[in-house]
């Protein structure tokens, strides 16, 4: 390596290495949660029916289509972070990401535009989709490469940004949902929170454009393809680092879903759903840095197994409260209980993800395994409890959901500790 590179390569502060990572993290995930907080609207705009019930379902199936392509995405994206650089896979995601953000602000509604504008949003959904499934490797190993010996809290601000961006998300639903009116937030008020990640875009591509690629991608340089390297060479990590982000995303996108159950099944007003989440952030943003710090000091497995333990013990019971008790103070316990939790285990995973797999296959490694289990237990989350209340009428049924998703989870922990205890 040249000095020049080596130069240009020097460590930054953790405080720039943050920002730079993060503000990708919190323009993506922002447009990317304002679906999912403002599915009943968009379902009434987008996807009308005769039945709410099925409009609300083909609303959360474009939901959950759009991570069929994420495995997609952390494939593309993640080699071509690896082969390329940190910076390059970072930029490229956030560029994507404003495409599809620019769709969903532009499309008119359905009856405007008749079919073609739930194929268009559909089409927006992909790309944001495809998009995300790469964000999260390449930053983490970003944030894991500059981090040296504080990798864990480094790391940590994946999920703590995410929190911020909930808290964020959920003042916007708080503001829309009490100050205008039913007609207004269909017509217009939806489009609010798209149009303020539209303008955030241009700075956060621009703060990415002029960040330090990490010195441990400069020394490595791969000349093979990573996606095949991995699934050939790596399988158990891959399999393993899947595992262990079943019950993170989960507990997330069912999280993600409260809004959404409390009007259904709780009968409580819009604004209660949103104020819970907006708790919940702020608990997931605190916390989560907390576990990654103690991370550093501490086995990683050892917290997260702690955490998926108290998923299974506790998920049901916040259920059978929220729905014996409706009301504003259960529905805010509930969100904030299950985000605390979720904060000791999300914040140690993406240190815990970066550990299985070395520099070489890094990102695309901690990109799929991580996006394959968003795929199929965490973006079709919200699809699969509207589904069991409905075929079951069990308003708890999602906390079953989160009890077998912790077990999962807690199996693979149990086989990293042992396979690290071994090598």
């Amino acid at each position: 390596m040249t000095a020049g590179n080596r130069e240009d390569s020097a460590a930054p502060p953790l405080s720039r290495v943050v920002v730079a990572a993060t503000v990708g993290n919190v323009l993506e995930w922002f447009d990317f949660l304002v679906y999912g907080y403002f599915a009943v609207t968009i379902a009434e705009v987008f996807f009308p029916t005769g039945n709410p019930t099925v409009s609300l379902l083909v609303t959360f199936g474009a939901f959950g289509l759009s991570y069929v392509v994420r495995p997609l995405g952390a494939a593309l994206i993640g080699a071509y972070t690896d082969r390329h650089g940190r910076k390059a896979g970072l930029t490229l995601s956030i560029a994507l990401m404003m495409i599809g953000t620019a769709i969903m602000v532009a499309t008119p509604g359905y009856a405007r535009l008749g079919l073609a504008a739930p194929v268009l949003i559909t089409i927006a959904r992909l790309l944001q989709g495809f998009s995300v499934g790469g964000e999260f490797g390449s930053a983490v190993a970003f944030l894991v490469e500059h981090g040296s010996a504080r990798k864990g809290f480094a790391a940590s601000w994946q999920w703590a940004s995410t929190g911020i961006i909930s808290v964020f998300v959920a003042l916007f639903g708080v503001a829309l949902t009490t100050l205008l009116t039913h007609e207004q937030l269909v017509d217009w008020g939806w489009r609010i929170p798209y149009v303020f990640g539209l303008l955030v875009g241009p700075a956060g591509l621009y703060i990415r454009s002029q960040m330090a690629e990490t010195p441990a991608f400069l020394d490595s340089r791969p000349e093979s393809v990573p996606i095949r390297y991995l699934l050939r060479r790596q399988p158990l990590q891959v399999l393993l680092g899947l595992g262990a982000s079943i019950i993170s995303n989960s507990s997330y996108y069912l999280l993600l879903y409260i809004p959404t159950y409390g009007v259904k099944q709780l009968h409580l007003a819009p604004s209660v759903g949103f104020v819970a989440t907006l708790v919940g952030g702020v608990i997931l943003a605190v916390f989560s840095l907390v576990a990654g710090h103690w991370s550093d000091k501490l086995s990683g497995a050892r917290i997260m197994l702690a955490m998926g333990w108290l998923f299974f013990a506790t998920s049901y019971p916040v259920f059978y409260l929220m729905v014996a008790h409706p009301s504003a103070a259960t529905a805010i316990f509930a969100v904030g209980w299950l985000n605390l939790v979720k904060a000791g285990y999300s914040g140690v995973l993406p240190s815990l993800l970066s550990e299985q797999f070395p520099v070489e296959t890094r990102a695309v490694g901690v990109a799929f395994s991580y996006s394959i289990s968003v795929t199929v237990f965490g973006g079709f989350a919200p699809f699969v409890a509207t589904w069991l209340i409905a075929a079951t009428g069990d308003a708890l049924s999602p906390s079953y959901y989160l009890m077998f998703t912790a077990l999962l989870s807690i199996i693979a922990l149990v086989a990293i500790e042992r396979r690290g205890r071994t090598i």
